[in-house]
């Protein structure tokens, strides 16, 4: 360093000034992040103000809706206070209303009557004696009733040409009249064109319909309120002219789009302010739903070029120009530094030579391989003292077998000065005579002040390859079961294939799913889990050979792979082995609970050669188990593919199901065979589809249970059941109970109990008028846990039935533990009876059983008086079946139990004799 020029190139070599580079990097990357965290902050700034936009906008359209709901409530109650409102009063009426001041939007309020098919021409004649002698109903057509409009105000030429129109007859129209008449509510149509509409300038529409009904009625029914039936007030809008105000008012830098429909399609878009960009780009977007009136909104809000730009902020770019300069400014004072650093260690090449690590065993060897200096870390590593490695011949510490290779690259390394030669792995001595196994490698530094010998730096290898082995373990293996995991397994399986098809074998996979663990998880907590699935990894890993693999994928699905299989018959052996295995009873703490398992098989390569393909049959033909009752196994089909598509569309109906409430309940009666009364009706949830109609609850319920939706419908069903039952003790049946059935995984869930108690709070139910029917498979569960859910609820007053009593997970053992009140006899034996003398013998002994047991027997099914017979004659308590009645829906319910005396006497219970059946 003699002159500037040569200071200034020195120090500008990388390995010199790396540091400052570093720091360079570093300074950069700061200024990067907080611009970046800048720009999120602006960003986040102007998210939260588009939020807030649309948030706000939606506020103002529900309160507008609203605001138009309760002038037609007002204007509805105008006809509760008045016997008989003339067009002179109802102009009167909506002129005082001042609806472009107060109320915007509104194209017109009006009124439409109900007559009925007869009274048409009448009705023609008194409306154009009114004033309109142009007046007529139109469409024209036969209906069994109209609703043509009579009144509408302001009485514009646009609005008088609605005059007579029947809504009714438009099925858009009707479905929102019917909502309207049926609850006594507001309810809206969806996108229609007015009829008050130019042909130039149509744009779409909506209408508000609310009931009018006659004063002096008391409506409680959906009878009573089509009964009491005068018409209906509406209001007409045009949704751009309803929408500019509210959107200019709320978001004016906005782009905002309105769908009658939850979801955006072009054909149902009632209103779209195009301010967006022609090329549709936009920085946020937010979707929102508005329910009113028994319609469904979905608004799409989007920012605008207008809006970005106002939102945009400096501060940003102020801070990445500030903090580029500041970084050049640190990386000059770090090279003034290092330049510093580097005259003052320019006579230190010792110090350049031999560096200090704590990891590494650094030494200074002469020639003739004595050691000159040695890092502390060789005392730590080796054992030995300082002291006692300096002047230690180096042969001495080296394995004699790798001493050879050693000295051959000692010898090169001093040949060649300045450059590093790796070594080979070596063993090194330990002071207790044990072998370290290292590799590093020797730098001749022998024209180096302050060393001027050969340096060797070693790095111990030993804990290196313990590291490596547990990161095997962990990458290859399930930490709680010491199974194989996922790509472990995926590795074996792809190993398998191309065996099979190189060497013509065949081989199997299995895909196992635990039935209800979850319920394990939920009610006993992860621990219990936990242990359930290590004892079920060691009862799979016995069920199959020491060359088969056994793999847990997650949660509870496991996986087996058969090598070297004869065919479907050695695999199915082992199927059954895992099924039996796995249907043993663990203890887990103080609880003891079943578990069982949904099997799919694949073979390979008669069903695929693809892992991913095989891997994705098994599930199907897992699922396919499960559907088939589970605690089985099932082998892949072709045909499993498509079932699976659909089951995966009748998952996201089901899902839009349980959201639009499209179920029903339909009701059987329960007859006392001893007082020939009614003393129950249970409660049976049909699906009513929008296109399939009345679904039966074994095609959805299912998958109900699987998906989870299983507690929504549960707690739709127990709700409305409540609400019937409050209904039955009002009407004179205090003592007819409502069953409802559960499935054991609703009574598994957590905090059941509560849930209930707070339905019955809600509704103003007693416990004392429900019967709960659960089937048999919550025997599976935690017995202890069942007892005390059981108990609780007995303690309400609830009645308990146990279904599928005599099939099933049903034994005496259970029985005895878990408290019921009644048992009921399946179907499938009373079927038979009295044509097989097998089934009436099961039937015979399941009720003296049950008797024997203390509980009463309700026997489902019962279709013939022979049947009946049987029953009475063995002392069966209840009966349920289609001699009796079939389910019925509540309108035939109400009919069933109004005429409940007549009906026994002619249809189905006899009275006295033979002959009054």
């Amino acid at each position: 360093m003699n002159n500037i020029e040569e200071s200034i190139n020195y120090l500008l070599r990388l390995k010199n000034s790396r540091p400052a580079w570093f720091l360079l990097i570093f300074a950069l990357l700061t200024t990067l992040s907080l611009w970046h965290f800048s720009v999120v902050l602006v960003k986040d700034r102007t998210k939260a103000s588009f939020e807030n936009e649309s948030q706000q906008l939606k506020t103002a359209i529900e309160e507008r809706l609203l605001n138009y709901e309760q002038v037609l409530a007002g204007s509805a109650g105008l006809f509760a206070v008045a016997d008989l409102v003339g067009r002179d009063d109802w102009r009167t009426y909506v002129n005082k209303l001042d609806i472009e001041r107060y109320y915007p939007g509104i194209q017109g309020l009006g009124f439409t009557q109900k007559v009925d098919e007869s009274d048409v021409a009448a009705h023609i004649a008194r409306i154009r004696a009114q004033g309109l002698p142009n007046y007529l109903v139109s469409p024209q057509g036969h209906r069994s009733e109209y609703h043509p409009v009579v009144f509408l105000e302001p009485s514009t030429q646009r609005n008088r040409r609605a005059y007579g129109y029947d809504a009714f007859g438009d099925p858009s129209h009707r479905m929102a009249m019917e909502i309207a008449r049926d609850t006594g509510q507001a309810a809206m149509t969806g996108k229609v064109v007015l009829v008050q509409e130019e042909v130039d300038e149509t744009q779409p529409g909506f209408v508000m319909y609310y009931p009018v009904y006659k004063n002096d009625q008391v409506l409680k029914t959906t009878l009573d309120r089509r009964a009491s039936l005068l018409g209906f007030v509406f209001s007409a809008f045009r949704m751009n002219n309803l929408m500019d105000g509210i959107v200019g008012l709320i978001s004016p830098f906005l782009d905002v789009r309105i769908y009658d429909s939850d979801v955006a399609v072009e054909e149902s878009l009632m209103y779209a302010s195009n301010l967006g960009s022609l090329d549709e780009e936009y920085s946020f977007e937010m979707s929102q739903t508005l329910s009113h009136g028994g319609k469904t909104w979905l608004l799409i809000t989007r920012t605008t070029p207008a809006f970005d730009f106002l939102a945009s902020d400096p501060r940003p770019w102020i801070v990445l120009v500030a903090g580029i300069l500041i970084s050049l400014l640190l990386f000059v004072m770090a090279l003034l530094m290092i330049r510093s650093r580097l005259i003052a260690m320019a006579n230190a090449g010792k110090y350049r030579a031999i560096t200090e690590d704590t990891t590494n065993m650094t030494m200074v060897i002469k020639p003739g391989f004595g050691v000159t200096y040695t890092s502390p870390s060789c005392e730590r590593i080796m054992g030995y003292q300082l002291t006692d490695l300096r002047g230690k011949s180096f042969e001495q510490m080296i394995h004699s077998d790798d001493l050879p290779a050693l000295i051959q690259t000692y010898e090169k390394a001093v040949l060649q000065p300045g450059k590093s030669l790796l070594l080979a792995q070596t063993r090194v001595r330990h002071k207790d005579g044990s072998w370290l196994s290292v590799e590093g490698g020797f730098t001749s530094m022998c024209d180096v002040p302050g060393v001027n010998n050969v340096v060797v730096n070693f790095r111990d290898t030993s804990r290196l390859s313990l590291v490596q082995s547990e990161l095997h373990q962990l990458a290859f293996y399930d930490q709680l079961t010491g199974l194989a995991n996922r790509q472990l397994f995926r590795d074996r399986l792809d190993h398998t294939v191309k065996t099979c098809r190189r060497r013509g074998l065949q081989a199997a996979l299995m895909y196992l799913d635990l039935d209800g663990f979850k319920r394990v998880n939920d009610t006993l907590g992860h621990d219990a889990g936990d242990r359930l699935l290590q004892q079920v990894a060691q009862w799979l890993e016995g069920c199959v050979r020491e060359e088969d693999s056994v793999a847990r994928l997650g949660g509870d699905e496991f996986t087996v792979l058969l090598e070297e299989v004869s065919g479907q018959d050695s695999v199915s052996r082992v199927a059954e082995n895992i099924l039996t295995a796995l249907s043993q009873r663990v203890r887990l703490g103080e609880h003891e609970v079943g578990v069982s398992a949904s099997i799919g098989i694949v073979m390979i390569p008669g069903d695929g050669e693809e892992v991913t393909s095989l891997m994705k049959f098994a599930d199907l033909a897992m699922y396919r188990a499960k559907e088939l009752g589970r605690n089985n196994y099932q082998y892949f089909q072709s045909s499993l593919n498509i079932r699976a598509a659909r089951r995966l569309l009748l998952q996201e109906e089901l899902r839009t199901a349980v959201e639009l409430h499209q179920f029903v309940l339909h009701y059987q009666p329960k007859i006392d065979l001893e007082s020939q009364k009614l003393v129950g009706i249970e409660a049976l949830v049909r699906w009513n589809h929008p296109d399939r109609g009345l679904v039966t609850p074994d095609q959805f319920l299912p998958l109900a249970e699987d998906t989870g939706l299983i507690h929504q419908v549960g707690e739709w069903v127990l709700r409305q059941a409540c609400i019937h039952a409050l209904v039955l003790a009002k009407t004179g049946f205090e003592g007819c109970r409502v069953g409802i059935n559960l499935s054991a995984r609703q009574v598994g869930e957590p905090h059941f109990v509560d849930r209930f108690l707070r339905i019955l709070e809600e509704t103003g139910c007693s416990a004392t008028m429900l019967e709960l029917d659960v089937s048999s498979s919550i025997l599976t569960q935690d017995l202890t846990l069942v007892s005390e859910i059981f108990g609780e609820l007995k303690a309400l007053g609830v009645t308990i039935s146990l279904d599928d009593f005599g099939t099933g997970f049903c034994s005496l053992e259970m029985l005895g533990i878990v408290p019921v009140d009644e048992v009921k006899i399946d179907r499938t034996f009373i079927r038979d009876i009295p044509y097989k003398q097998s089934s009436a013998e099961v039937t015979s002994a399941l009720i003296a059983l049950a008797h024997k047991l203390g509980l009463k027997v309700v026997a489902e099914g019962v279709e013939t008086r022979e049947q009946l017979s049987f029953l009475e004659a063995n002392n069966c308590e209840y009966a349920q079946g289609n001699l009796f009645s079939q389910a019925l829906d509540e309108d035939q319910l109400a009919i069933f139990m109004t005429n409940l005396d007549e009906v026994q006497k002619h249809r189905f219970i006899y009275y006295g004799n033979e002959e009054s059946v």
